[in-house]
């Protein structure tokens, strides 16, 4: 067994990317993440492993030099809260079209706009469908728990660097403010100057002797072959649809009516479930590990061996629920349970959702 820790979502994250082998992160406060910056620089991580920690003018900023950092091969990462990965998008739209490899963390609280420091999960979209400009994709890991937010640091890495893309820890702000019990995991070392450079062959860490000069850019004026790349985007992404769906079953087997939902509406769905059963009703819950790619095609088979409903539960004002109904294509009932503003609901409350919309329609 691991180390164990009492530790807060955001802890739990901060210490993570320090013992994935993270070169760097650079990164802006805002509430609720902040822990994140102020953990990181309170453990001194350049004393343990050389990990450089700096607090950026700006989110945009930071994601510019995640854009420098990822370029040459290198492990790097931020974090930020709503507002903050807004201001990231035009960066992240370069860093995709670039194909570098990052990790960015999102903490997510409710807006539009400044909105409050509670939790949300109203950045669904943003995240899942491309928050910049372009046709491009991020790899959305979602946490439902404190362990999961550091577990989820270096299964992105390793996403990141296999398509050399952006992957996104899309978190909330119940998460990152909750504590729990941690197992974390053995720290991971840091590859040298020139493990990277035997390992990726690609990133940009000076010109090989004999070798051409890498030159590693999202800009390409000719349309031809700026549509050739695009080509070649679409098909990483259709190949980690294939590949890379994550998702928790819970109780779906015998079950009439799914929930859906993500993070902390996840644990929210647990309680529902129970509260459900106690009545006669069988409802499971599909836990989404993965937001994109999304599992269609797990919800056209619940569909197919005679699911009766389909609730979406998220703290949002209807979301992710779009995905669920695509994927249902009308067979079934759909519909949609959430608080907005950063108001969390509660088991008794998703439980009346699915009897008076799903059951009682």
């Amino acid at each position: 067994m691991g180390e164990l820790r009492l530790m807060k979502g955001n802890e739990a994250l901060a210490e993570a990317i320090i013992r994935a082998g993270a070169d760097g992160y650079f990164g802006y406060p805002i509430t609720p993440q902040s822990e994140v910056i102020e953990y990181l620089t309170a453990a001194k991580p350049h004393e343990r492993t050389g990990m450089v920690v700096l607090q950026a003018e700006s989110e945009v900023a930071s994601i510019n030099m995640l854009y420098g950092g990822g370029a040459t091969g290198k492990k790097v990462v931020t974090s930020s809260s709503s507002p903050g990965i807004s201001l990231m998008q035009e960066g992240l739209s370069y860093i995709a079209g670039a194909e570098i490899p990052i990790v960015i963390a999102n903490v997510v609280r409710g807006g539009p706009g400044l909105g409050d420091i509670q939790p949300a999960q109203s950045d669904y979209f943003q995240s899942t469908k491309g928050g910049g400009h372009g046709d491009y994709r991020l790899i959305v890991l979602a946490p439902s728990s404190v362990q999961e937010m550091s577990d989820f640091v270096p299964e992105a890495f390793d996403l990141a660097f296999k398509y050399r893309m952006p992957v996104m820890i899309l978190s909330d702000g119940a998460i990152g403010q909750m504590m729990e019990k941690v197992e974390l995991f053995e720290p991971i070392p840091r590859l040298t100057d020139e493990e990277v450079k035997a390992k990726y062959p690609w990133a940009t860490n000076g010109k090989p002797k004999g070798g051409e000069r890498r030159i590693i850019t999202s800009l390409d004026l000719d349309p031809y072959k700026l549509e050739e790349h695009n080509h070649h985007l679409q098909e990483k992404y259709r190949i980690i649809e294939q590949n890379e769906i994550r998702f928790e079953e819970i109780m779906c087997d015998d079950a009439d009516y799914i929930l859906v939902a993500y993070g902390s509406s996840a644990r929210i769905s647990q309680k529902a479930i129970q509260l459900l059963r106690e009545k006669g009703i069988k409802v499971g819950l599909l836990r989404l590990i993965t937001l994109w790619p999304f599992p269609y095609a797990k919800i056209q088979d619940m569909v197919s061996k005679g699911k009766k409903g389909f609730l979406a539960v998220e703290m949002s004002a209807g979301q992710m629920v779009e995905d669920v109904r695509l994927a249902v294509e009308g067979k079934v009932k759909v519909a949609h349970y959430g608080r907005i503003g950063g108001v969390i609901h509660s088991p008794e409350e998703v439980a009346e959702a699915l009897e008076q919309k799903i059951i009682g329609e």
